[in-house]
């Protein structure tokens, strides 16, 4: 019995030692949050209506340790930065992601300590703190590829009713009125239309699509548009090459893709297919030599 409750005691220290060397090294390397002024109206506002208002640290200690990880490691903007990739979808909120990173943090070394019978399930605290971050960032990875999917046909599109003598938002909203499905990129599209809507400046909104997207190529676009309102250049040009440009990227892509194909079917050959064959070619002979001997 004591030497139980010496085993539970050493576990506890390890598990507040190994998790205090983690927020000590985590904020080192943390960058430091710059001051909020005072006369920031929109930081205000934005602090004001953010998820993380649903906190409630002094009645619940969960919350508490959230809000702990959330000052410590500096995560409100990476987490609503992160949700903003995501879509901005109703769950998760930022709140969420942190409370889904808390969680992980705790379960993962108890669950790997009762599995295993060791202590040192506690080293992987950081590791759990780190495991939603890792699928989350999978499902943006995801979001980007779809949005990438039809953005050449988008470009392309867009030229065509430029062209014919239309702005860009009015060609944005016909690609969006003749969709009969609704891609990612023309859901994106149409927030960004309604933020012009709703007294954003052009710039403003387009640059708002590009940190929702988070892809390079979308940012190269809202370049572009920028780039022709500000200097009046011909917006249509610049979209055919845009585009053409698009479409060697993407063969160039396709040509790597294809190119390692070759070595990352060397593993699965080596490890499933290759002794399956041998073991068929070989069984047979293995077994005449094992029933009738060897001849000499």
């Amino acid at each position: 019995m004591n030497d139980m409750v010496l085993s539970l005691v050493l576990n506890f220290i390890l598990a507040i030692g190994a998790f205090s060397l983690f927020v000590v090294v985590f904020s080192l390397l943390s960058p430091k949050q710059e001051k909020e002024k005072i006369v920031d109206v929109a930081a205000q506002r934005f602090k004001s209506s953010s998820s993380f208002a649903r906190l409630q640290p002094e009645t619940k200690w969960v919350d508490r340790l959230a809000v702990f990880c959330l000052n410590t490691f500096h995560l409100e903007k990476p987490l609503e930065q992160m949700h903003m990739q995501l879509g901005s979808p109703d769950i998760p909120q930022p709140v969420d992601i942190l409370y889904y990173k808390v969680i992980s943090a705790m379960l993962l070394p108890l669950a790997i300590m009762l599995m295993f019978q060791t202590i040192w399930g506690v080293l992987f605290v950081p590791l759990g703190f780190y495991l939603p971050d890792v699928l989350l960032k999978s499902r943006i990875q995801k979001r980007q590829a779809e949005i990438l999917g039809n953005f050449s046909t988008t470009v392309d599109l867009a030229a065509l009713i430029i062209e014919s003598g239309l702005d860009y938002l009015t060609a944005f909203e016909r690609i969006i009125n003749i969709a009969k499905k609704k891609t990612i990129l023309e859901e994106e599209l149409e927030k960004t239309l309604n933020e012009i809507k709703l007294g954003y400046s052009r710039r403003e909104a387009l640059e708002r699509f590009a940190n929702r997207t988070d892809v390079q190529e979308v940012r190269s676009l809202v370049g572009l548009i920028i780039q022709s309102d500000e200097l009046g250049t011909s917006l249509v040009d610049l979209l055919r090459n845009f585009s053409s440009d698009l479409r060697s990227r993407r063969m160039s892509r396709a040509e790597k893709l294809a190119a390692q194909a070759s070595t990352k079917m060397l593993f699965p050959l080596f490890l499933f297919i290759f002794p399956t064959i041998f073991i068929l070619i070989l069984s047979p002979m293995i077994k005449g030599l094992l029933s009738q001997g060897l001849s000499f």
